[in-house]
């Protein structure tokens, strides 16, 4: 078994809870500045908040809706990047971000800085990339409707999936996923809905490269406005971008993924089903249920069948929601390790819930 290239994942990945101030708030301990930072409310009912240092600190994205970007002023939400974290203002009109006394989490990545032009597809892009933990931000001025062209994504290797958003335009978020279909080029999901995988020439059905995507004709593109995407390649013991068939019961399926996850995404693909969250710093204890949806706005939620075991080597599912586990339902995944499997810090098993109780 091959060692990971990573020795320290939350150099580069890292989830971060914080308190809400209502004011200026200094969030320190993510380990790195991040490039990206996606903020869920936990609380309440508020949209998540997709911020990234291409487009700027103080433009969001809402993951939940197809609204079009939005830009904060200084006395709402993020304001900078800094060296160990962000900073927030007082959110005084939109409080998913800094809400007095609200629970929030912060996923954070790290790519390389504010980006550079890249000049290998069609159309040139600004790239912040980092070929070490397999993910770039990439943003580029799409041409207009019924246009064919290809973007840079400065991966250095061939994506394994795609997250990407018309800036300006209110227009779905698409999401290409190497293991979506047999023929992934050819379909798509919708981030900001439960829809399962659709057919269409969002991607020219030509698979991406270790250089370039490829934009096709498909209507909802932002023709001629700005666009964004969020691209990832795997990388050994750090990352894994797979697939699984559900069983419909709560001794789920085993999903190895050779390391232990600290964030786990899935959504089903061959009917309509929710996109679902867990990460290990929400749920402390197997089995991890703290869970939040990205297509929707819902406060965290607990209830009902929907949790994972996070592993030393992959995760397991414990939950029987249609979601999550229908039996013989298609699944695809996006994990980010804590530990890996093997090296310097090989990862360590969890804790059940029920043995601190006993």
């Amino acid at each position: 078994m091959a060692y990971t290239t990573i020795k320290k994942s939350s150099d580069y990945f890292n989830t971060k809870l914080y308190t809400g101030n209502g004011s200026t708030n200094a969030i320190t301990g993510v380990g790195f500045q991040p490039d990206w930072v996606w903020i869920k409310d936990r609380d309440t009912s508020q949209h998540h908040r997709l911020a990234d240092v291409v487009r700027g600190v103080k433009k969001n994205l809402r993951s939940d809706t197809t609204d079009v970007e939005n830009t904060t002023d200084s006395n709402n939400g993020l304001q900078s990047f800094d060296s160990d974290g962000f900073t927030l203002t007082q959110d005084s009109n939109d409080h998913g971000y800094n809400a007095n006394g609200s629970s929030q989490v912060s996923w954070n990545w790290k790519a390389n800085g504010a980006g550079s032009a890249n000049t290998q597809g069609d159309i040139a892009s600004t790239v912040s990339a980092s070929a070490t933990s397999g993910f770039s931000i990439v943003s580029w001025t799409s041409l207009a409707s019924g246009s064919n062209y290809t973007v840079g994504h400065g991966l250095g290797s061939t994506p394994a999936m795609i997250i990407m958003k018309g800036r300006h335009e209110s227009n779905s978020w698409i999401v290409y996923h190497h293991k979506n279909t047999s023929a992934p080029e050819t379909d798509y999901l919708e981030l900001n809905s439960t829809e399962p995988t659709a057919d269409s020439l969002v991607w020219n059905d030509t698979a991406p490269t270790s250089s370039v995507f490829t934009c096709g004709t498909w209507s909802g593109f932002d023709n001629g406005g700005t666009m964004i995407a969020y691209c990832f390649n795997e990388v050994q013991g750090y990352s894994k971008f797979g697939s699984y068939i559900g069983n419909g019961n709560a001794d789920g399926t085993f999903v190895y993924t050779g390391f232990k996850p600290a964030f786990i995404m899935h959504k089903r693909t061959d009917t309509t089903g929710n996109w679902v969250i867990h990460d290990s710093a929400r749920s402390l204890f197997n089995t991890a249920d703290e869970r939040l949806y990205p297509n929707l706005s819902n406060a965290e939620n607990t209830a009902g069948a929907y949790g994972d075991d996070i592993l030393s080597n992959g995760f397991k599912i414990r939950g029987s929601s249609s979601d999550v586990n229908a039996s013989g339902g298609t699944y695809i995944y996006m994990a980010f390790a804590e530990e890996p499997l093997v090296g310097d810090n090989p990862a360590t098993a969890r804790w059940l819930c029920s043995y601190l109780l006993t």
